[in-house]
This record gives C-alpha cells, structure tokens and sequence, in this order.
C-alpha cells in the first residue's frame, strides 16, 4: 500500500496508484470499493491514447484527492504544452472532475479517454485470491456505460456518465478536444454503484470542498469537539491532528443506528463493523471523542448473539468478531452475516461500558444496555470457559472459513511455544483472561451503584479476585521468570515470551509482586525494538521481525502496554514506550500503520514498513490518543479531569484543554 492513494468515505473507497489510476489484479486491494465489493477494478485516464506522468498528488480532505499531471514527451506537441488536473471526491459513489489545459499559443487537438472494468471481486475474493463464481457484463444504456454482475439472485451494477457528451462504448468513455490557445476544458465524470436494485446517490459533486457527512459531527465539528492539545514537541501536534482526521474518516453508520457514527477497523480489508477493533478503539479515544464508544456498545448490544449457531461461531450473549454484506457472505460461503469468532469482544465490550460511563457519566445508557451485559456475563461463565476451570478459551467451531485464533493475534500461527511449535485445542489466551478479570471488576461495580443488584456486585468481586487467584499459579512460568502467552488445549504453558502479558497490567490482573518483574521484562532489548515492544521477544524460536504476530510492533499494543505500565506506577518505563512509538509515526507522515517491522532501531534507524499493513487502520489511529492520556496521567474525576503528567525527557510540555460539547 505505500506506493497508492486512497480516499475513503463510510462503506466506499478509492485505492489507486499516484496518477489516481486503477488497474488490478484479482489479489490486488485496489479499486473502488463499496459494501465489500470491488465495483472498479480498471479506471484509467488516457490523453492521446498515452498514460500520463505524475507532477504532484495531494489529499486535501479524507474524501477527496487531486491528481496534476502532464502527457509524457512527444505524446502531445509539446509536453509543457498541456497539463491535466483530476479532482476526485468520494461518498456513495464517487466523481471525478478532469481538467485539461492548453498552456501554449497555438490550439491543440486532445483526445481524453476513461477505459472503464469491474470484476465485482468481493473483498474477501481478493484477500484469499479467490475465483468468480458468476458472470460479468457490460452495456451502454441512457447515456451511461453500465458495468454488472450477476450470480443468482445477487446483482451488483456501476453505472458511469459524464457531462460534455462523451463517445460511450463497453470499455469506456472518450472525450475530443480542440483547445484553443490558453484554454481549459473540464468534464464532470460520475460512478455510481447499485446494489439490491438501488442506485446510491453520490454525495459530492462538482465544487462541493466540504465534508457532507451522513455519520453526524462534520470533519469541522469533530475536530473541535476534540480537547485541543498544545506542546513544545511540535510533532505531536501534527500526530494528534492526523489521529482526530483519521478517526473522522473512518467513521460510518449502521443501519441499526443511521445517525451516529462508529469507527471502522481499517483501510483496506476491515471497513466495516469489528468488535475487538472497535471497542479497544472507542475505549482510546474515549477522553477525546466519546461519541464513538457510544454508538460501538450500542451496535454490538443490537447484533448479540441469542442463539447457537456453530457455523458463525455464535453462542447466547456473545459479542460479534465481523460483519461483511458482499457476494460470499450472500451465499453462506463466509460465516460473517455476522461472525462470532473471538472470544476477547464480549469482555472487551463490559470493559467499554463502564470506561464510557466514568468519563461521560451517562448511567442512562448502562441502564438500556443491562440486559445486554448480564448477557455477557452469562457467556463468560457458560460459554466461554466450556470446560469450568475458571478461564475462558476458544477453539472454533466452523472449521471450513472460522478463525483458528480468536484472540487479537488471530494469525493462525500466532500461538508458539518456545520452541516454534504451534499450540493446539482448546487455547485460553493469557490477555483474555486479564480482560475478564476487568469486566468482572468493572460489572461489579456497575451493578452496586447503577443496577441496584449488591448480590450481583458480591458475586463478581468474588469471582474476580479467584480468577486473579487461579490465573497467576497456572500462568506465571518460573523458569522463565514471566507469564505465559496461553496455555494449550491440554493445560500446557504455551511458553514463549511476547508482548500479551502488558495487556495483563492493563487490566491489572497482574499480582503486584510480580509487576516489576513484567516492566522489567517488557523493556529489556528482547522485547523492546527502539521504536516500541515486539508481539514476540528476539531470541525466541518462532521470532521473525517481519512476520504479523511473531516479531512485529503494534502501535496499539504498544498503547495499551504503556497504559497498563502507568497503571502499576511504572511511569518512566510507560513514557518511554509512548515515546518511541509517538516518535516512528514521524517516519509515517504522521500516520500511525497498524503494524511496523520489529528490527532493532540501531539496525535501521528508522522503522520499516510491514507490506499489507493497513493504514489507516482504527486502533493504530487511536493509539496516540491513549498515549497522550497516558503521558497526563489523565483520568476523569466526575464532571472534570485529573492529571498527574509524567513526560519522557524530549517533551517539557503538554496542556490539553476541554472543548464545549457540539450541540
């Protein structure tokens, strides 16, 4: 993805090469996208039958990108005799504006082409290199080139018109031009997707600068809404802007609830409703924009699971993992109508619902969402720990498309014991039974002062404090003097080193004697690559830097970690990571990836990028937001904050400032 544009808006967007062309190939994550469909994957602009050279791109908005570029030598006079402007905005469907200009003193004869395809590829086709099962086709009709795919009863359709009265034929529209001396000609160029037989309207047209969002606050809005951050370290500015803007661009709307937005996980695979990714989300950017972590409860809370459902993974009161709407999932060829498949979202979720309500004070909707969390609960104990030993583990049901791992390293290799071998059965990951502890912490406290129900509230406790109990004997390795990543299906430590057991201090399920020893651990050159703590430690046999869950950084792993460190007083330990990871987004123009390299920094100097890496990508975005609120040491206090700041030596100053709610 490093060497694309991409714009984005809701459940559409645009991924193309620097020229703002589209020419993919079936594995290829480009294209124009909407509701997990491809529904471009050939869009390319033609002056003279000639591709065009790259003057410069720029992204003026999320939604919107600008393309300058200039035939090549020779195919028109004079190169500097013509340049070409494209102006593209997203939403819906997308438009195109496409300027042509005669700089010269003599007229020019130009011919503009648009060669137009689509393979109507679902996303998940194109991620897992699948074949089409339907047929394509192609007509010209009112005006319009129309591009259409048709299995079944599935339909999909991308109709294409223009102003200026284009030549249309099955594989394009074409414009001819005579400029005259210092001239310009713009034609407005239109695509618009249908699905289920509707045909979505685009919400930009031509000269249309401001965002138009259907998803609540404008761009405008949410920025200001946001606390405002001032420091002496001037890229944190930058950082916390570009954090606010993404965030913005990743929201979307739910059918459920069309009126509030709530983030996506990430361009390009994920742009659509995940648990996991969306409540460690809501739960960052709480402080900062808690209208998020309100419509993610109350969108999972509609979609929780009531029955049992093997093929989805679903079982009475679990959290879903994902939900997609294209072709396959039509079919019933992938479980995602939604699926189930983690076992970490259903205590996340209880985890977010009391965060939000310590920060907003909203009890009302702990109150609606009651049921909901008993419901949670209920999975935990009856579901989720199926074999009554106390901790919760997963193993899926639906062998044929279900997730192998249902944790956040959902890898299908991510469970390794120390000597590269890979765990099998039923797998109780160390982080999740931190998470429940949380929820069970949280929930109790919730039920004595909001539910009215002490019994429940006595209960929880008890529970918690005997999973802490049966969690730091069966977890903490002494041999290796930390805890283990999991243990397997048959009770054995999976005993490799990695970062899980910093989400075990978020949580704060760790025992306070053996906290120092995890910070210590945590930091030492293992585990900590410069630019912030690796998924696995250096040394270990299945360690490889450039391999997703066994080697690399994660920026909000790092988030959390950081969090928890601060949690047990670890401050200057906390501030380092936030450094470091603060300091790569520099090498990203600011932008936070959702995963980096885990090279040690003194190899490279700078962090490297990891191929497939979305970006951007929801918790990654959120990540400097927790930091900042990590480094303040912010934390609500009723109806205000609390600070207690503990900055790493390159910063003196950080003041963030509550802005007045957006009415």
């Amino acid at each position: 993805m490093a060497d694309t544009n991409s714009i984005l808006d809701g459940s559409s967007f645009l991924v193309s090469d620097s020229r703002g062309d589209v020419d993919a190939s079936p594995d290829d994550p480009v294209g124009f996208f909407y509701a997990d469909m491809r529904h471009l994957s050939r869009w390319l602009l033609r002056v003279n039958g000639e591709p065009l050279d790259v003057l410069s791109t720029a992204e003026t908005a999320y939604f919107t990108a600008q393309y300058f570029l200039v035939p090549p030598e020779g195919a028109v006079t004079n190169r500097q005799d013509v340049s070409v402007i494209r102006n593209r905005m997203i939403g819906e469907g997308f438009h195109e504006d496409v300027t042509v200009l005669n700089h010269a003193s003599e007229p020019v004869e130009v011919e503009v082409r648009i060669e137009a395809g689509a393979d109507f590829a679902d996303l998940m086709e194109v991620k897992d290199g699948l074949e089409k099962k339907g047929e394509t086709y192609r007509r010209v009709e009112d005006g319009e080139l129309v591009l259409g795919y048709r299995r079944e009863d599935f339909v999909r359709e991308t109709k294409i018109g223009a102003s200026q009265d284009p030549e249309i034929d099955e594989e394009g529209l074409t414009f001819s031009l005579q400029l005259e001396p210092h001239s310009e000609w713009n034609a407005c160029i239109f695509v618009q997707p249908v699905t289920d037989e509707q045909r979505h309207e685009i919400k930009y047209r031509h000269d249309d600068h401001e965002a138009k969002p259907n998803i609540g606050m404008s761009l405008e809005e949410f920025i200001d809404s946001a606390p405002k951050l001032d420091t002496d370290w001037d890229p944190l500015a930058h950082i916390y802007e570009r954090s606010l803007i993404d965030l913005a661009a990743l929201r979307f709307t739910s059918k459920l609830f069309p009126e509030q937005s709530m983030p996506a996980a990430g361009l390009p695979w994920f742009m659509t409703v995940f648990g996991r990714d969306s409540l460690i989300t809501s739960f960052q950017a709480l402080p900062h924009v808690p209208e998020l972590a309100e419509t993610t409860l109350r969108v999972l809370a509609a979609r929780q699971a009531t029955k049992d459902d093997p093929f989805r993974d679903a079982e009475p009161g679990k959290i879903l993992h994902e939900i997609r709407f294209g072709e396959l999932t039509h079919f019933d060829e992938r479980p995602h109508s939604p699926y189930y498949g983690t076992a970490d979202a259903t205590p996340l979720f209880l985890v977010l619902l009391d965060e939000y309500e310590r920060w907003t004070g909203d009890a009302d909707l702990v109150r609606e969402l009651e049921p909901e969390a008993r419901a949670a609960l209920a999975w935990i104990d009856e579901h989720g720990d199926g074999d009554g030993d106390g901790f919760v583990e997963y193993e899926r049901r639906n062998t044929e498309s279900g997730l192998e791992n249902q944790c956040w390293k959902d890898s299908w290799d991510s469970m390794r014991f120390a000597d590269g071998s890979i765990a099998k059965g039923a797998i109780a990951a160390c982080e999740i039974q931190g998470y429940v502890y949380d929820a069970r912490v949280r929930c109790a406290r919730l039920a004595r002062e909001i539910w009215g129900d002490d019994g429940l509230a006595g209960r929880l406790e008890s529970d918690a404090a005997q999973l802490r109990k049966r969690f730091n004997e069966a977890f903490w390795m002494e041999e290796r003097d930390f805890y283990a990543l999991a243990l397997d299906g048959e009770k054995r430590q999976v005993d490799s080193i990695t970062s899980n057991p910093g989400h075990l201090l978020w949580s704060g399920i760790v025992d306070d004697d053996r906290a120092e020893v995890v910070a210590r651990r945590l930091l030492n050159e293992a585990l900590f690559s410069g630019w912030g703590v690796r998924t696995m430690a250096a040394g270990e046999e299945a360690y490889n830097p450039i391999r997703y869950h066994n080697g690399t950084v994660w920026p909000h792993d790092n988030s959390l970690i950081a969090h928890g460190l601060a949690r047990y007083g670890f401050r200057d330990e906390a501030a380092k990571i936030a450094f470091a990871t603060l300091e790569a987004a520099t090498h990203f123009d600011y932008r936070l990836p959702e995963v980096f390299a885990g090279y040690a920094r003194e190899r490279t100097n700078v962090p490297v990028e990891y191929p497939t890496a979305s970006s951007p990508q929801a918790w990654a975005t959120a990540a400097p937001l927790l930091l900042v609120r990590v480094l303040l040491g912010l934390e609500p206090d009723g109806d205000d904050w609390r600070t207690d700041p503990h900055l790493p030596g390159q910063i003196d100053q950080i003041q963030m400032r509550k802005q007045e709610a957006v009415s």
